[in-house]
């Protein structure tokens, strides 16, 4: 039983940063891989990033390869999303997710537990 929470959406201008963060519950955080998607008004949800249990591993959408870094502190039941070089394509609501299988994946169904989400809006 996984509770995620994330934190750290906001309004920012194009070309701009702004960093995300998925607080998890409980004990057994490092025994999931953690993802990071995304869903647009009118729109699917999107995948965007994802890392291994260990962290040594990431996965990244074409649209943020190169702008998005995902990373993970296990000591901290965290996970985070480095966003660089925003524009206003990447405005969306963005949740976390956790994944008890041992590979990454890109598919949202895959995901046992998601977060509320956290608005990022992206001006011109």
């Amino acid at each position: 039983q996984v509770q995620l929470v994330e934190s750290g959406g906001g309004l920012v201008q194009a070309g701009g940063s702004l960093r995300l963060s998925c607080a998890a519950s409980g004990r057994t955080f490092s025994s999931y891989a953690m993802g990071w998607f995304r869903q647009a008004p009118g729109k699917e949800r999107e995948f965007v990033a994802a890392i291994s249990r260990s962290g040594v591993s990431t996965d990244y959408s074409g649209s943020v390869k190169g702008r998005f870094t995902i990373s993970r502190d296990n000591a901290e039941n965290t996970v985070y999303l480095q966003m660089n070089s925003l524009t206003p394509e990447d405005t969306a609501v963005y949740y976390c997710a956790a994944d008890g299988g041992r590979i990454l994946t890109k598919l949202r169904d895959e995901y046992d537990y998601w977060g509320q989400g956290t608005q990022v809006t992206v001006s011109s």
